[in-house]
């Protein structure tokens, strides 16, 4: 069957390139879909649109290279669509929750045909060629609500608990960044879950070769330790070649980790993929997250459903949640990108020239290629910070920005009336507490000549701001 790819050249903020070329479970989404269409196509003609396609007698496949899908899906259509003899095009129902709830947003590619009540998108199967006039074909996403159903009420008050419908069978057009966060996460890593959950589910094989790998590995001498438990054993987490993880790490799958990893001391990775040569430092929490090849987590990083692009690195300290990182980028220590709105607005996103809501109780935002944050911001939900650019903290009323100097009388050794070193006392952003005593004396202001040594050992930008 030849492959049909219509283009798509639209750039996606904050990152400023097309869907094609962001990453998809640590792949470009070109990649992906040619991996996953490598055993039912051969090659792959590029279009710009429908009236381009070569009118050859041939089987075809035609889709958009935005469109996001895994491999149950693609396999699903093409196997329907042939044995329908007939030419069709990818289609899902109205009651479909996973493709109400979560793709329709801030994207057109998926459109409702209001004559055969369905949603369609731009997938098409010709058996013999573009001619008859497409089908819809209608593919059941198998969505499982998935998420967090414990939560304070106030939490989510309006939209319910914080939950997921998890397809099976995942489909998207990606035309923002929020898509690309659902394509990795709930579409991605906890799909691979939600899979897996059902397979053990109706499978009592599934369930029996489960437990029997748990118990090789709790009584082989050969095993690492922290093959430990059940969600750790060799069916659920897949380990590279030349990997390099500490005893006390704990590794939950279904998780995926590539080649040359380095997990440390105490580190937490649950239903997550790692690419290769990625540094995860002690500490770490990593959970439905996707971290790309060349990675670096410093000690105590946290990422909950974040994707990471290639080639990034996220500081101690930071918790990244809910986020979409793209490549070559730092985020320094202590950053925080919270996801929730603390005033119940529903949270809304840049797209198209507008704000839009995202139809999602909580989301974190999205930073591009090629940035540089420093230490200390906390981004609130839905925002974004465009590629190539470098944030530095400089408030005034919250930073330390210049040297701090300490201030002395004429005796350096001299001490207080419980033998500590006399201190230079600072309110900041003001340099000097006036009410502070000098060592040895009895009220506030009593030695003024301090003061007056203070404006001279200090340079005039340091001096007491009235």
């Amino acid at each position: 069957m030849k492959r049909i790819v219509i283009q798509d050249r639209t750039p996606i903020p904050p990152f400023g390139e097309p869907a094609r070329d962001l990453r998809i479970l640590n792949k470009p989404l070109w990649l992906l879909q040619r991996d996953l269409l490598s055993q039912h196509c051969r090659g792959a003609l590029e279009v710009d649109s429908l009236s381009e396609i070569p009118r050859d007698r041939e089987e075809l496949l035609v889709h958009r290279d935005n469109l996001f899908f895994n491999d149950l899906l693609i396999n699903s259509f093409i196997e329907q669509a042939r044995a329908s003899g007939h030419a069709c095009q990818i289609a899902f129902a109205r009651e479909d929750k996973s493709i109400t709830t979560h793709a329709l947003r801030l994207q057109e590619g998926i459109k409702l045909d209001p004559q055969r009540n369905v949603y369609v998108a731009d997938m098409f199967y010709y058996p013999n060629g573009i001619g008859e006039e497409p089908r819809p074909l209608v593919i059941h996403t198998e969505p499982r609500e998935m998420g967090y159903y414990h939560i304070p009420s106030y939490m989510a008050p309006n939209q319910g608990d914080l939950v997921f419908q998890v397809p099976r069978r995942a489909f998207l057009s990606i035309e923002n960044w929020v898509q690309v966060f659902l394509a990795n996460s709930p579409f991605g890593v906890f799909s691979w879950g939600r899979i897996h959950e059902q397979l053990v589910e109706e499978s009592w094989k599934e369930k029996l070769a489960v437990s029997l790998n748990t118990l090789g590995h709790k009584f082989s001498p050969f095993s690492p330790p922290w093959r430990n438990h059940m969600f750790s054993c060799s069916r659920l987490v897949k380990i590279g070649k030349n990997c390099s993880i500490d005893p006390t790490a704990t590794i939950h799958g279904p998780t995926i980790i590539g080649n040359n990893v380095s997990i440390g001391a105490g580190a937490v990775i649950t239903n997550s993929l790692i690419g290769n040569n990625v540094n995860i430092m002690q500490g770490c929490q990593v959970m439905l997250s996707v971290v790309s090849d060349r990675c670096y987590l410093p000690f105590n990083a946290g990422l909950f459903m974040t994707t990471v692009m290639e080639n990034s690195m996220i500081a101690q300290l930071s918790c990244l949640q809910m986020c979409v990182v793209g490549r070559n980028t730092f985020i320094g220590a202590g950053n925080i990108f919270t996801d929730f709105d603390l005033v119940n607005r529903p949270i809304q996103t840049w797209h198209k020239g507008e704000l839009q809501e995202v139809g999602l109780p909580v989301l974190g935002s999205a930073v591009g290629h090629n940035c540089k944050i420093g230490s200390g911001f906390v981004v609130y939900p839905a925002r974004m910070i465009g590629s190539n650019t470098t944030l530095i903290y400089a408030d005034s009323e919250a930073i330390i920005g210049r040297n701090v100097q300490h201030v002395t009388g004429a005796d350096e050794t001299e001490t207080d009336e419980y033998g500590e070193p006399v201190r230079t006392v600072y309110k900041w952003p003001q340099h000097f507490d006036p009410d502070a005593p000098k060592a040895g004396s009895t009220g506030a202001g009593a030695d003024s000549s301090f003061m007056e040594s203070l404006q001279v050992a200090l340079p005039k930008s340091a001096r007491v701001r009235q």
